[in-house]
């Protein structure tokens, strides 16, 4: 009898909130390599590629309306 011992290495499927946190830390550029290299397994690329797009597009919107903001003032 064998144990896995990395239990999260298993077949997971992919989520649409585990790419939201990979990228949210992706963008915040602080995360254990070990914890990236398991999340890869763990996601699909699609979805990276959604996410990362939709939160980018939020942060440029967020950045925009801010400066908006502040110059109106």
């Amino acid at each position: 009898m064998s144990i896995d011992p990395v239990p999260s290495t298993r077949q997971v499927k992919p989520s649409v909130l585990r790419s939201l946190k990979v990228v949210a830390w992706s963008f915040l550029g602080i995360r254990k390599a070990s914890e990236s290299q398991l999340d890869m397994v763990r996601v699909s690329p699609f979805h990276i590629i959604g996410v990362g797009i939709g939160l980018a597009a939020v942060f440029v919107v967020t950045l925009v309306l801010l400066v908006n903001w502040v110059v109106a003032k």
